[in-house]
């Protein structure tokens, strides 16, 4: 291994240009099955020869979910290896993984930096830091100006395919049985060829059988022209169909409503109308005597009104979004003019969004669906979100990544014009020798940014999220500064670089205030700019200069003379010393690191803590007197942007950085702008965070326990004046906070606690437990599983309890709660118990201490003896490791020591119930069927091979847990935390106490998605937690676990102001 890694630094010189292509294997998405290279393609390029197509070599990697299996690419001449390190060009439909950046060699796939997105700079950053050349798809364009490579038609078929599926579902919940309803979606379809042919049958039946009357006329109306939108037509096309012009809508739905015709009621409609709108249909100008113009528009958006939700929505039945939109467009349909074209009567029943615009030109479409959950409806007569096809509203599909459902296709299309360019890319060392259309799509080459790109740095360092707060919108070396709008093709035909040359040509400077970039050949971008300079006369000079190329000479020379024009507008001109000054009182700030399922709670309640509803939410809770304070700044920090951005999304005052917490420079750079730290990064990275902290004097919050190196920071943390608060969460947290309150309310009274107990458990809502072993995961289950197998001590009586980790789930008890008689539940003991009679200061005065995980009842039985069959072994497992993959079948007799011989064909419950009890795994014969049943419903019985990735028995259980046991995008979670406290009183004086307190919390849903109670009841607290910190109300110093009233008291008022009821009884 040495002497290869050795071998590929020193040839890194020389592979640049070396033929030899790899191909990635996508991991972005799940549903990811596009290649760039179908195994065809590559069968040309290696089979013509190295001479005639520059390609060597193609190494492929592995991909058991691609379209086009391993073996079709060995059978070509292709090799499969994971390494691509030997590759010159390695070729990807979407971005992969910084690790897969290598040194000295070419990349090509739809990379979205050439607009300088700032998602993406981190992948340009890596791509110049190990000298590699980028070629981005997007950026291969024709003389004619247009893309070469997309797939466009390929979404708008897949999107129209799939809302017809759903249209079928929708009015069969309306009461109305059509043809649509045996259509599937897109995805179930083998090939398009497939897909098409059920959508003609479809169509067959209408023309032969007709639609209900009281559906029609059915009017799709189409948003757009381009391949898209022509994709999604050329489905519609399939149905018997009359396309109408948007002026005869009015017309036909007097047809329609004839009274004359209003009897029949079993009229029968025989076809379906199509209606085809641009921006002429949508807008009109607010000066009447002007007509539309489509270019006047484009360059000034303000002077034009909207009409399409008066003209043209009130005759929808379908809208099918397809067009591109901006934010300085009026929208295609606000929320409430939705809710006031509904209340009228309108017939509109879905739509089908195939830009995925979220929020964008239809504004009540807030979120993205799946592949396999397309559809949300939204109810406009009580403004709710929901995730079925019941009730009021209309029907909305957003699926962002469309083409994948015809994978094969749209791999095949686009690998047909890709191909061509493949030899050229794989050969070539020297750009200047590539073709024009090549040349162009390079943004970076050996490490440089090309001379067609250099305005992405000069944009990104004008960046004003990369400047500092007080020098965020002013230019301190400038006197005179003007804000100027440019909007055209900026960046596909690269007219920003001559904008930015003039200015600084001239001495001046700039900033990039906002910057929106057209995702299309077709769409234009805008650019505001704060442009400086130090005499007024030179910033005049700047914007007529401006001026030159927003309108350009007839004869420019330019291949796109059409688009190389830009529009300006330009602001008023101030003075520095006229600038409004920055308000004295910075808004405090909070930086969250880790964008997991945690981070959305954290970062809404503190994002709105200085909202009218959160200051009155506070104010309400007796021991937190809320000062008014600003509304907190929250920054968002992942690892991966595109993570941070989703949690921000919606929120005021939020902001989404990519940060590595390893990278000392950067982590210290953004803990230094904030007050407060908040770390939901796993435990073993708080020690770095913290440490940082204290060098900073920033206070620190967590979730998590505090291991030995955290409670060791105590006395830097004093030292430095700052407070590092852990165990802020549920368990451990909340737990913390509402034992020390009833065992501080025990002991103020005179009282010693004879008895803690306490139990917690994170599990599926009852309607969610719908398996055999009554249990689900939101994240992977390794930690789970592993957690059963820890062992267990505790008291009991004054007697102290050991339980070995192989014993614990054999010593789960039965267990109800007396005010939720109706959960029937069992306990399992939770590790050390005893460091709790420390920690809460009662280890001297209980004889009974123990800690719990609730689980529903039989939860332990099976899972104790799935232990014993060996579904948990983490030791290498032999027939793992053989050439041949196994089936879960044949690993599953392998476990109980059947030989395949002897069984001949598919196993069932009874089988394996007999054979479990005959090794003497399990006694009782409920519980090995009850056994056998989870191990039948979690697939291990199954003819499939099992992943290369798998190589013990726990990984295979671990993979088929994920699997089968996650929740829905439908099912919700429940978190229940139960204490009971017995306090007995000196000399007898008072009987007796028993007290309980039950915290029961089940996910909630707000917009149409649901936030696990998980998720909640960690994150809240942690928020808590800050806004305690911020406001000063946390005063003691050093490393500290909410187990102190000055904590717990404010924190447990704030929870139930929050809505998290803890009930408390006692006895």
């Amino acid at each position: 291994m040495g002497q290869k890694t050795e071998m590929s630094r020193m040839g890194n010189d020389t592979m640049l240009g070396n033929g030899v292509v790899g191909i990635l294997s996508e991991s972005s998405n799940k549903w990811e099955r596009r290649v760039p290279l179908t195994p065809s393609h590559c069968a040309r390029l290696l089979h013509s020869g190295k001479g005639k197509t520059g390609v060597a070599r193609i190494i492929v990697q592995p991909s058991t979910k691609r379209i086009f299996h391993d073996s079709l690419y060995e059978e070509v001449g292709c090799e499969i290896s994971q390494d691509l390190s030997e590759c010159g060009l390695i070729l990807g439909v979407k971005q992969p993984k910084l690790e897969m950046i290598f040194p000295d060699r070419a990349y090509a796939f739809f990379s979205h930096t050439h607009k300088a997105q700032k998602e993406n700079m981190p992948l340009l950053d890596k791509i110049l830091d190990v000298r590699a050349s980028l070629y981005d798809y997007e950026l291969i364009v024709g003389d004619h100006g247009k893309r070469l490579l997309a797939f466009g038609k390929y979404a708008g078929r897949a999107g129209l395919i799939d809302f017809l599926h759903g249209l079928g579902m929708r009015y069969l919940s309306l009461g109305y049985s059509t043809p649509f309803l045996s259509l599937g979606a897109s995805y179930m379809y083998s090939s398009l060829a497939a897909a098409k042919a059920a959508v003609l049958s479809v169509g067959e039946e209408i023309a032969a059988n007709g639609l209900p009357s009281g559906i029609c006329p059915l009017v799709f109306v189409f948003t757009g022209s381009g391949n898209v939108s022509l994709g999604a037509q050329e489905i519609f096309k399939l149905l018997p169909h009359t396309f109408v012009d948007s002026s005869r809508l009015p017309e036909l739905f007097g047809k329609a409503k004839d009274p004359s015709q209003s009897a029949q009621t079993s009229k029968r409609v025989f076809q379906v109308y199509g209606c085809v709108v641009t921006s002429q249909d949508m807008v009109q100008h607010k000066d009447p005597t002007k007509e539309f113009d489509k270019a006047d528009y484009y360059a000034h958006p303000e002077n034009y009104s909207p009409i399409f939700h008066d003209k043209i929505a009130p005759y929808a039945a379908v809208i099918v979004n397809c067009m591109y939109w901006e934010k300085r467009f009026p929208p295609l349909l606000t929320t409430k003019q939705l809710q006031d074209l509904m209340r009228k009567g309108c017939p509109l029943l879905g739509i089908s969004d195939i830009t995925c615009d979220i929020g964008g030109s239809l504004e009540f479409v807030n979120q993205t669906t799946s592949i396999d959950s397309p559809f949300f409806r939204y109810d406009p007569f009580n403004d709710s979100y929901h995730r079925d096809m019941e009730g009021n509203g209309v029907i909305c599909a957003s699926v962002d990544i469309l083409p994948t459902e015809f994978a094969k296709e749209a791999s095949k299309h686009f690998g047909d014009i890709l191909s061509e360019f493949i030899g050229s890319l794989a050969s070539t060392t020297d750009i200047t020798e590539l073709p024009g259309h090549l040349r162009r799509a390079c943004i970076a080459h050996r490490g440089a940014i090309t001379p067609l790109y250099e305005y992405i740095p000069r944009m990104q360092n004008s960046n004003s999220e990369k400047l500092p707060e007080t020098l965020a919108n002013c230019h301190p070396n400038k006197k005179y500064n003007i804000l100027v709008s440019l909007s055209g093709h900026l960046f596909d035909q690269f007219l920003i670089n001559e904008a930015l040359d003039i200015i600084e040509a001239a001495g001046g400077s700039f900033q990039l205030v906002k910057c929106q970039v057209g995702q299309s050949a077709n769409a234009i971008s805008c650019s505001e700019l704060e442009v400086g300079a130090d005499d007024n006369v030179v910033l005049h000079q700047i914007i007529d200069s401006l001026m030159s190329i927003a309108n350009p000479s007839e004869n420019h020379g330019c291949i796109y003379k059409e688009t190389n024009k830009i529009s300006l507008k330009v602001g008023k001109a101030m003075e520095r010393g006229n600038r409004k000054e920055l308000d004295d009182k910075e808004k405090p700030a909070v930086l969250i690191l880790g964008a997991g399922r945690v981070c959305q709670p954290v970062a809404e309640a503190l994002a709105t803590a200085g909202s009218v509803s959160s200051r009155q939410l506070f104010n309400m809770c007796q021991e937190f007197d809320f000062e008014g304070q600003s509304d907190v700044r929250v920054i968002v920090a992942s690892l991966y942007l595109k993570d941070a951005e989703e949690i921000i999304e919606g929120l005021p005052n939020a902001t989404a950085i990519q940060l590595d917490v390893t990278d000392y420079e950067n982590l210290h750079k953004y803990i230094s702008q904030v007050e407060v730290v908040i770390s939901l990064l796993p435990p073993s990275c708080h020690f770095i965070v913290a440490n940082a902290c204290i060098e900073l004097k920033r206070h620190l919050v967590t979730a998590s326990y505090f291991d030995d190196s955290m409670s060791k920071l105590d006395e830097k943390a004093k030292g430095a004046g700052i407070t590092i608060l852990g165990e802020m969460g549920l368990d451990p947290g909340i737990d913390h906070m509402m034992a020390m309150k009833m065992i501080n309310q025990a002991h103020v009274q005179g009282g010693k606690i004879r008895s803690f107990i306490s139990y917690c458990g994170g599990l599926p809502s009852p309607e969610a437990a719908n398996n055999p072993l009554a249990y689900k995961f939101s994240w992977n289950p390794a930690g789970a599983i592993r957690a059963g197998r820890n062992p267990a001590i505790y008291r009991s009586h004054g007697e102290t309890v050991s339980i070995n980790g192989e014993s614990l789930y054999d010593s789960a008890v039965s267990f109800r709660i007396p005010d939720l008689p109706s959960f029937a539940l069992e306990i399992l003991p939770n590790r050390n118990s005893l460091v709790y009679g420390g920690l809460y200061g009662i280890d001297e005065e209980a004889s009974s201490i123990f800690r719990g995980t609730l689980r529903y009842e039989g939860f332990g039985e099976i899972m104790g003896t799935l232990a014993r069959i060996g579904f948990f072994d983490t030791e290498a497992h032999p027939i793992l490791a053989l050439s041949k993959r196994p089936t879960f079948g044949a690993f599953l007799l392998e476990l109980l020591k059947i030989k395949s011989e002897d069984f001949d064909g598919t196993m069932t419950a009874e089988d394996i119930e007999g054979r479990i009890l005959a090794l003497g795994l399990c006694k009782a014969q409920q519980t090995a069927l009850k056994t056998a049943k989870t191990i039948l419903y979690l697939g291990f019985h199954e003819q499939t091979e099992i992943p290369v990735s798998c190589q013990s028995a726990f990984d295979v259980t671990c993979l088929r847990m994920e699997e089968r046991l996650a929740y829905s995008t439908e099912e919700k979670d429940m978190v229940l935390l139960h204490h009971e406290v017995e306090v007995e009183f000196p000399d007898g004086r008072r009987p007796v106490e028993k007290h309980r307190a039950t915290l029961l919390e089940y996910g909630r849903t707000k917009n149409g998605k649901i936030t696990t109670a998980m998720a909640l009841t960690v994150g809240i607290p942690a928020a808590i937690g800050a806004l305690l910190l911020l406001e000063k109300k946390i005063k003691t110093r050093g490393v500290l676990r909410p187990i102190e009233p000055e904590v717990y008291m404010p924190a447990l008022d704030i929870l139930q102001a929050y809505g998290f009821k803890v009930v408390e009884k006692s006895e």
